[in-house]
């Protein structure tokens, strides 16, 4: 259970409910790719939420995996830096660093840019290219 009173993972310094968890609850669809990138980032942050990962994953990309394999919260994440972002018309990229600790505690990168598309007014994840650290 969410409590209203967390933060949001994604690092915006809003409570969870007045951001990404309004995306995820579906009483609210983001505007940008940016917020879709946030919200996706936040939904593998607090585990459990892989339908949402898998709905707003083009079906041109989409894994052929179960809900609860997506949603699993088996990473620690601790941190979303937004590197940069980048939007022309209906296409849209945005590079970030997300940080999680290992098994031994240690900080680690994950970072990339990912590539997002619109269609019939929402956005979705496509694809992304890893960087390496």
């Amino acid at each position: 259970m969410i409590k209203p009173h967390a933060k949001c993972p994604c690092g915006s310094n809003k409570r969870l409910p007045a951001c990404c968890g309004a995306f995820h609850a579906g009483t609210a669809t983001p505007r940008t790719a940016k917020q879709l990138m946030r919200s996706r980032y936040s939904a593998y942050a607090l585990g459990g939420l892989g339908d949402y990962l898998l709905q707003t994953w083009h079906p041109t990309t989409r894994p052929a995996v179960s809900a609860a394999d997506m949603g699993a919260a088996d990473t620690g994440w601790v941190q979303l830096d937004i590197v940069d972002s980048h939007q022309q018309g209906n296409s849209a990229m945005v590079e970030f660093k997300a940080y999680w600790r290992d098994v031994d505690g240690q900080t680690q990168l994950h970072h990339e840019k990912s590539r997002f598309v619109r269609q019939d007014g929402r956005w979705f994840y496509v694809d992304a290219e890893l960087i390496d650290a």
